[in-house]
C-alpha cells in the first residue's frame, strides 16, 4: 500500500504536501465564514461568487497551464506558484488581523488564487510522474489522495476552533507557515523532468483540445458521463456554500462549521478507500453513485437538528468520492491512449466549469428561499443526473429486466441479448469494466494539495495522432471472464467505453 514511498523524492513529497494540505483546507474553510459572518450578513450569494472567482481561471486558462507544464521544469514550476500562493494567504491574514479587510480584497483574493492554482494543479499532476517510476504511478497517485482527505478531516475542524480563539487572520498566516514544508520539499528533491524527445513537432494546446473534442463527441458513454459530472459539479458540490449556511441555520459558530467538513471527509476518504479497492471502473458505479447523491440530499434537506444534519454528510461525503473517484477512472481507463490527455483536459474542464455557474445560483437560492433549498437544487441536479445515466442503459445498452417465475427477474443487454443465453458466456458486460491497474500508460489522479470539490487532471504533453474524424474506435472481443483487455503495452487497442460496439 505505501511502496511508493520507498522512493526518497516521493516521500520528501508526500511529507511536504500534507502540511501544505492540511493548511490549506484551514484557509479554504476560514475564507468562506469570514465572508459569510465577517464581511457580510450572512450573504451566502457573496460565498458563490468567491468560488466562481476561484474556480473560474482554472477552466478558462486549461490551455496555457498545461503549456506551462509541458514546456517548462515542473519543480521550478511548482516553486514559483507555492510561493505566490504564501504570499497571497499571508496579505490577506494581515488585512484581516489589522482589520482593513473588504468584501473586494476577498474577491481579489480568490481571482489571485485561482489564477495561480491554474498552473499550479496542472503541473503538480505531472510532476508526481517526475517523483516515481509508471509502475508505481497509480499507487503514488493513491497515497496522494489518502493525503488530501487526511488533510480534509483534520483542516477544517483545526480552522473552526483557531477562528474562535484566535481570530480568521492568524488562520491565513499559519497557512501561509505551511507553505515553507512544501517549498522545503521542492528544495531538496532532485528529480527533474524527463527531456523530450528529439525532432518530435509540438501540437499547440488549442489542437490537442480540439482533437479530443471529436474523440468524445464520438463515445457516447463519454459525453454521458460528462454531463452527469457537470450538473452534480455544478448544483451538488458547493459544499462551502452549503454547509455555512446550514451551520447558520442551526445557530452553530466556526467551531461546528469546520466539524461539518471534517464530518464530509470520513465519508470522501471511505470513498476513495472503497474505490482504490475496486478493480476496475465501471460507468454503472457512476450512474448509482449520482442518484444516491440526489436521495442523500434530499434526505439531509429534511433532517431536523444538526446533528443528524451531519450525519448525512457521511453519505454525502462518500457517495461524491466514489463517483468523482470511478468517473475519473472510467475516462482515464477507456479512453484511446493518443488521446487521453486531451480527454482528461476536457474531462477537468466540464467539473470545474460548473462551479463558477452554479456556485452564484445556489448561492442566490439560499439567500431568497433558506439555506435547506440548497439541498433541493442538489438533490434535483443528482436525480436529473441519475435519470440521464439510466436512460443511456437503457437506450444504447438495451437493459430489459424481463420476470419470470415467482420473484425471479432477469436481465438482459447489449452483451447478453437473449433470456435464455448462459450468463457465464456473455460476450461483454453491462458497462463494459476496463481494469484501471492493468491498463497501460499512466493514471493521472486528483490535484491534492490545494482543496477542490472535484478531480482534476490535465494535458501536459503533445501527442501526434491521426485524422480522428477519420477514425472509428477500434473493435475488441472481450473475454467473459475478464471484462477488458489486458496487458501494459500503451499500444494495446483499447476498448471503447460502450463494450467494443462501434459508434456511429
Amino acid at each position: 500500500m505505501f511502496r511508493s514511498l520507498s522512493v526518497r523524492d516521493y516521500r520528501i513529497w508526500f511529507g511536504g504536501a500534507l502540511v501544505s494540505n492540511i493548511g490549506a483546507w484551514m484557509q479554504s474553510t476560514t475564507q468562506n465564514w469570514v465572508v459569510l459572518t465577517e464581511l457580510t450578513e450572512n450573504n451566502a450569494a457573496a460565498v458563490g461568487v468567491t468560488m466562481a472567482l476561484q474556480f473560474g481561471p482554472q477552466l478558462l486558462l486549461v490551455p496555457f497551464s498545461g503549456a506551462v507544464a509541458d514546456r517548462f521544469d515542473r519543480r521550478r514550476v511548482l516553486l514559483i506558484t507555492q510561493s505566490l500562493l504564501m504570499l497571497l494567504a499571508a496579505g490577506l491574514g494581515l488585512l484581516l488581523i489589522t482589520g482593513a479587510a473588504e468584501l473586494w480584497h476577498l474577491y481579489a483574493f480568490a481571482l489571485g488564487l485561482g489564477l495561480v492554482n491554474a498552473f499550479d494543479t496542472t503541473s503538480r499532476q505531472a510532476f508526481v510522474s517526475d517523483l516515481v517510476g509508471s509502475a508505481q504511478l497509480s499507487n503514488a497517485v493513491a497515497l496522494n489522495s489518502a493525503s488530501f482527505n487526511s488533510a480534509r478531516l483534520i483542516g477544517p475542524a483545526v480552522a473552526g476552533v483557531l477562528i474562535a480563539v484566535v481570530g480568521s487572520g492568524w488562520v491565513f498566516l499559519i497557512n501561509a507557515a505551511s507553505f515553507l514544508a512544501v517549498l522545503a520539499a521542492l528544495l531538496l528533491i532532485s528529480a527533474r523532468k524527463p527531456p523530450e524527445p528529439a525532432g518530435v513537432p509540438r501540437e499547440s494546446q488549442l489542437r490537442q483540445l480540439s482533437a479530443g473534442v471529436r474523440y468524445v463527441r464520438r463515445r457516447h458513454d463519454l459525453l454521458v458521463i460528462f454531463v452527469m459530472v457537470f450538473l452534480v459539479g455544478a448544483f451538488s458540490m458547493n459544499f462551502p456554500v452549503i454547509s455555512s449556511t446550514m451551520a447558520v441555520e442551526f445557530g452553530r459558530g466556526a467551531s461546528d462549521y469546520g466539524l461539518l467538513s471534517s464530518i464530509l471527509a470520513i465519508g470522501s476518504l471511505s470513498g476513495a478507500l472503497l474505490a482504490a479497492r475496486r478493480p476496475s471502473a465501471r460507468m454503472r458505479v457512476v450512474i448509482v453513485a449520482v442518484g444516491g447523491i440526489g436521495l442523500v440530499s434530499l434526505l439531509a434537506a429534511l433532517m431536523p437538528s444538526f446533528w443528524t444534519f451531519a450525519a448525512t454528510l457521511v453519505c454525502f461525503g462518500l457517495a461524491i468520492s466514489t463517483m468523482l473517484t470511478t468517473a475519473n477512472g472510467f475516462v482515464q481507463t477507456t479512453s484511446d491512449p493518443a488521446v487521453r490527455g486531451r480527454v482528461l483536459a476536457l474531462y477537468m474542464a466540464i467539473l470545474m466549469g460548473g462551479t463558477p455557474i452554479g456556485a452564484p445560483l445556489v448561492g442566490l437560492a439560499a439567500d431568497a428561499l433558506g439555506p435547506r433549498s440548497t439541498l433541493v437544487i442538489s438533490a434535483i441536479a443528482g436525480l436529473l443526473a441519475f435519470g440521464i445515466g439510466l436512460a443511456w442503459l437503457f437506450v444504447e445498452r438495451g437493459l430489459r429486466f424481463h420476470r419470470g417465475g415467482g420473484l425471479r427477474v432477469t436481465v438482459t443487454h447489449a452483451g447478453r441479448p437473449g433470456r435464455g443465453d448462459d450468463p457465464g458466456r456473455q460476450t461483454e458486460t453491462l458497462t463494459a469494466p476496463i481494469s484501471v491497474l492493468r491498463r497501460g500508460g499512466p493514471a493521472i489522479g486528483a490535484g491534492e494539495s490545494v482543496p477542490q470539490e472535484g478531480s482534476t487532471a490535465s494535458a501536459t504533453g503533445a501527442i501526434r495522432i491521426g485524422d480522428l474524424d477519420a477514425e472509428e474506435p477500434p473493435e475488441t472481443s472481450q473475454d467473459p471472464g475478464a471484462g477488458a483487455p489486458h496487458g501494459d503495452d500503451p499500444a494495446e487497442p483499447g476498448a471503447p467505453g460502450d463494450g467494443g460496439r462501434r459508434m456511429r
